[in-house]
């Protein structure tokens, strides 16, 4: 039996930004085992989540290692938690007046990078 946590990470390969940060992610040593889907390639994973498939086009959606949704910014700090290397980041940005202002600056630039990607037609 495998106790090993598991957690779902939603991203969109077709933006060039998202997959090369979830491609630099993938290489990395983990504390749970990640299931990558890429809903550029499949579409229907989108509703896994709840969530309309532009919105997770737009916005990286986790399902965390407790079962809970977590999406954007939230979602990298998930993935930071779970990440030796990484952990100090979820730390620091995850406290509260410093993750508030990643919160933002995160969905203003997801807005802008999805506006960017539906004009250069990458999907």
């Amino acid at each position: 039996m495998n106790d090993k946590l598991k957690m779902k990470v939603y991203y969109n390969s077709a933006c060039p930004v998202c997959k090369a940060g979830i491609e630099g992610q993938m290489d990395k040593d983990n504390t749970c085992e990640i299931q990558w889907n890429d809903v550029h390639k499949e579409n229907q994973l989108a509703s896994e989540v709840g969530s309309d498939l532009e919105y997770v086009r737009e916005r990286l959606h986790v399902v965390d290692e407790n079962g809970q949704l977590q999406i954007g910014f939230d979602a990298f700090l998930a993935i930071w938690r779970n990440s030796p290397s990484e952990i100090w980041k979820s730390k620091i940005l995850g406290l509260p007046i410093i993750k508030q202002l990643c919160r933002v600056s995160y969905n203003i630039f997801a807005a802008i990078l999805y506006k960017w990607n539906r004009a250069k037609k990458h999907w």
